[in-house]
């Protein structure tokens, strides 16, 4: 896990996120989806259909240094401009794809990386 590129090492973030979803059984439908008509609002890193509750869901995923940033809260960087447009494009996502009826929620994932061992460990936050 050798990641200095900060785009790089977020992607794997996104990834292991990705993956912690699929493996609790949600059906991963996007990634870092961008609205290409209008106005650029934002992205979107992971939009999934959590199957058990049959609600769309639109994640926002955090990632950090678990050396460095072992003692902080990544999901303490979505502030309350970040769901502004993370609303915003959601909405967008929601008209493209033709979802209006479908319940959902926006959730956080706060994923720390550790070098050394080569780990990662997940916290998941359902409906900010």
């Amino acid at each position: 896990m050798t990641i200095t590129p900060k785009r790089n090492f977020g992607d794997l973030g996104e990834k292991l996120a990705a993956k912690y979803l699929k493996d609790k059984g949600y059906q991963i439908l996007d990634t870092n989806f961008q609205n290409n008509l209008g106005r650029r609002l934002g992205e979107i890193d992971i939009i999934a259909k959590d199957t058990a509750k049959n609600e769309l869901v639109f994640a926002e995923v955090k990632t950090r240094e678990l050396s460095k940033y072992g003692d902080t809260l990544p999901e303490e960087n979505i502030t309350r401009g970040k769901m502004i447009r993370l609303a915003k494009i959601a909405g967008a996502y929601i008209r493209l794809k033709r979802l209006e009826d479908m319940d959902y929620r926006f959730d956080a994932l706060s994923v720390w990386l550790d070098a050394l061992s080569k780990k990662a460990k997940i916290k998941h936050i359902e409906s900010l």
